[in-house]
């Protein structure tokens, strides 16, 4: 089969990356073979289910949301413990932000291939990127190449996980966004770790969106919002 006859999932959170990679998946699969996922998990910045579900809705391709309730009851950071606030500093005994929500992307991304298996589908993208990660473990190339293969093994069927932002700087994604008509749909997403709105502006998630699109010379239609 091509790319143009197969099936493709996207990882959607409503946000900067995943919608980039929306808009990626639809180039690459074609609308009519492209669907979106997201998870809600139990965190915060409830917003970006909203997002996600207006982001979907814009591409014209279907969404579904799923419940994942472990991670608010597991606690232990700023996105899902309302006992921690959102904030640049490391876990004392990690080392890693407080906003790293452990695991989170790999319980995202088995439980994307299980939908995936359900549903005749092979390819599943996401928006995670080392190149301008957070400090998130989760989000390095060896953890996807091991995800991969794990999934794989353990449904017994082929699956690929696309990551086309993983060596990406925040300004080549706006700029991929831009080739990809993709800009568009960014005033309908959601960004700031504090569940705000426009966004707050200070919390590193909208630091690095800001300076993404203040180095590609892009205004951020999120801010027409203001």
């Amino acid at each position: 089969m091509t790319a143009a006859s197969e099936k493709a999932l996207v990882v959607l959170s409503g946000g900067q990356d995943s919608t980039t990679c929306l808009y990626w998946a639809i180039d690459r699969f074609g609308r009519s073979n492209v669907s979106s996922i997201t998870f809600d998990y139990g965190q915060k910045h409830r917003i970006e289910l909203e997002c996600a579900r207006e982001v979907a809705a814009a591409a014209g391709v279907a969404n579904v949301c799923l419940p994942i309730d472990t991670f608010a009851a597991l606690g232990g950071d700023a996105l899902t413990d309302m006992a921690i606030p959102v904030s640049d500093e490391a876990d004392q005994e990690t080392e890693l932000p407080v906003t790293f929500v452990a695991g989170r992307n790999l319980i995202f991304l088995t439980f994307a291939a299980a939908y995936a298996y359900r549903h005749g589908i092979q390819h599943i993208v996401t928006g995670v990127a080392q190149t301008d990660y957070s400090g998130y473990p989760d989000c390095r190339e060896e953890t996807m190449v091991a995800l991969q293969r794990a999934i794989t093994l353990g449904m017994d069927r082929e699956f690929t996980i696309h990551t086309p932002l993983m060596h990406r700087s925040k300004k080549e994604t706006v700029e991929l966004a831009v080739r990809l008509g993709a800009l568009e749909a960014m005033a309908l997403t959601h960004t700031c770790y504090k569940g705000l709105r426009p966004p707050c502006g200070e919390c590193q998630a909208c630091r690095l969106r800001a300076r993404g699109f203040a180095e590609a010379g892009v205004q951020d239609p999120l801010l027409d919002t203001r």
